[in-house]
């Protein structure tokens, strides 16, 4: 009988070589590892496959979970979120920003105001700045029929605080009692968290000048620098690096301005875009709130390099 040798061999077969042999050498090298290796190759494609199957489940899970929650501001999830003020925190971030800054002798209010129309006519009252007492002012960012109906609870607060006691309510006594307020529209069903974050800027005997922040959710803390509304974030980011503590009141109005123009979604910084306050000291010793008129902030914005000066024409 004859013997048959097989030679493993990555070479190509020999033209001589008969079916058998090529048949066998085939099986033993390149034909059989193409196919170990294609089997392999299906192996890895449908492990990705499943992963990828496993990874939309987990997220679908997630989405159905989030939806199953956040129909309702009373219901917490597996998580421990609310989502329905988180989404009123979403909807402040679509809106005009809002900056304060403390001085060692005033508080600045800063605020965009988004044109959304050129046939909308432009309103002589201010919109991002409102005054709440003599002694106290705030910046708003967000749904504004919102903020009106606080507005107005705050005034009445701080008057019924007046007439009962025959002297100012201090500052934070009035953001805690109309944080309160908007607390309890996160815990009661029925009812929706309201749209707006406030910049409020006061002072009074016991603390000096003060900043305070809140947001939908009742929250509220002291700042020497915050930023709401759209891109606040990146103005947050600006007011770490330049912000100074014994700064004046004219370098925060300079740095204000600085971060809205760098920040804010328009090309240009103009006066009609934008709403700058004051509250300071008088020389008398009186708290003052002053709103900057078109014209000054004219000024104030050649003056501090921010935009050019209009052409004159002949």
């Amino acid at each position: 009988a004859e013997t048959l040798q097989i030679v493993v061999s990555s070479s190509p077969v020999p033209s001589h070589a008969n079916d058998k042999e090529s048949y066998l050498w085939r099986s033993h090298t390149g034909g059989f590892g193409t196919t170990l290796e294609s089997r392999g190759s299906c192996k890895r494609n449908q492990g990705i496959e499943n992963q990828k199957k496993s990874e939309r489940k987990v997220s679908s899970a997630v989405s159905n979970m989030s939806r199953r929650y956040d129909s309702r501001t009373t219901i917490f999830s597996p998580e421990g979120r609310l989502y329905q003020v988180e989404y009123a925190m979403e909807a402040i971030g679509n809106a005009g920003s809002a900056i304060g800054i403390l001085a060692k002798d005033g508080v600045v209010l800063i605020g965009e105001k988004k044109v959304t129309s050129k046939l909308l006519q432009t309103s002589t009252s201010a919109e991002k700045m409102y005054k709440i007492d003599d002694h106290v002012a705030c910046a708003v960012a967000g749904i504004m029929s919102d903020a009106n109906i606080l507005i107005n609870t705050a005034r009445v607060q701080a008057q019924r605080y007046t007439f009962m006691y025959q002297e100012p309510m201090p500052v934070e006594q009035l953001v805690q009692s109309l944080c309160d307020t908007k607390q309890g529209y996160t815990q009661f069903g029925g009812l929706r968290p309201f749209g707006v974050s406030f910049l409020f800027a006061g002072w009074d005997k016991n603390h000096g000048f003060q900043l305070y922040m809140s947001d939908p959710s009742g929250n509220y803390g002291g700042w020497k620098a915050a930023a709401v509304g759209a891109n606040n974030q990146a103005a947050q980011s600006i007011l770490k690096q330049d912000y100074k503590d014994d700064a004046s009141r004219e370098e925060v109005v300079e740095l204000a301005l600085k971060v809205l123009s760098k920040t804010m979604d328009s090309t240009s910084l103009t006066s009609e875009k934008l709403e700058l306050a004051e509250v300071f000291l008088t020389p008398s010793g009186s708290v003052q709130y002053h709103v900057h008129s078109p014209e000054s902030l004219t000024k104030l914005l050649v003056k501090h390099g921010v935009t050019q000066p209009a052409a004159e024409t002949s």
